[in-house]
């Protein structure tokens, strides 16, 4: 089969969208991560190593990241899950040259009014952390196994609104990954289609 030169460029895009995604899977390794907190600590993913990790894409400009905010959801989901010495990096991956780009400053500000209770607050204003881990959206949550592995990729739940009162109806996906693998059972729904805003590339 003759392939013509244009097509080539074509091709490889295809093929490292494809390897993305393979990345993202339910049992492929997470991609390596190194971002800065919003205290400009390099935090990496690789340090846990050995430990349940979720990541959380967010943004606070999203209405449906506030609706788990504002529900108190998401800290409530922080605070349980750290307890039990899971680690929680929460990621804003909004482009710096967005207008909905937040400053590290910004972020720890916003964070702390929330009474928000994760690990750490990352700051990728690149957007390469997103686009390795082929984010989505806001929130789009991970969870990595202590092998390294992706457990869960996906929505954090299954109501796709921006209503408060759908948490208290809602079945959370992220703690239903988290009590099936720290059982020692297989996760049960490991990949679901994240809802919510789009990332800000």
């Amino acid at each position: 089969m003759r392939i013509s030169l244009p097509a080539i460029p074509l091709l490889l895009g295809i093929a490292l969208v494809s390897a993305v995604a393979a990345a993202q899977s339910p049992g492929a390794p997470a991609p390596a991560l190194t971002l800065s907190d919003t205290g400009g600590n390099a935090v990496r993913l690789a340090d846990f190593r050995g430990r349940y990790v979720v990541l959380e894409w967010t943004n606070p400009e999203c209405p449906f990241v506030r609706k788990h905010y504002t529900s108190r959801n998401m800290q409530d989901l922080q605070k349980a899950w750290t307890a039990r010495d899971v680690v929680w990096l929460s990621i804003n991956s909004t482009n710096a040259s967005h207008f909905e780009w937040k400053t590290p400053a910004q972020m720890a500000d916003w964070m702390r009014a929330q009474g928000a209770a994760q690990t750490a607050t990352l700051v990728d204003g690149t957007s390469a952390a997103a686009r390795a881990y082929a984010a989505k959206t806001t929130p789009q949550m991970i969870v990595i196994g202590p092998d390294g592995n992706v457990l869960y990729n996906g929505a954090i739940d299954d109501r796709r609104s921006t209503n408060p009162a759908d948490v208290n109806v809602a079945h959370n996906y992220v703690s239903a990954a988290l009590t099936e693998a720290r059982s020692g059972k297989p996760v049960t729904v490991a990949s679901t289609t994240p809802y919510g805003c789009s990332v800000k590339y």
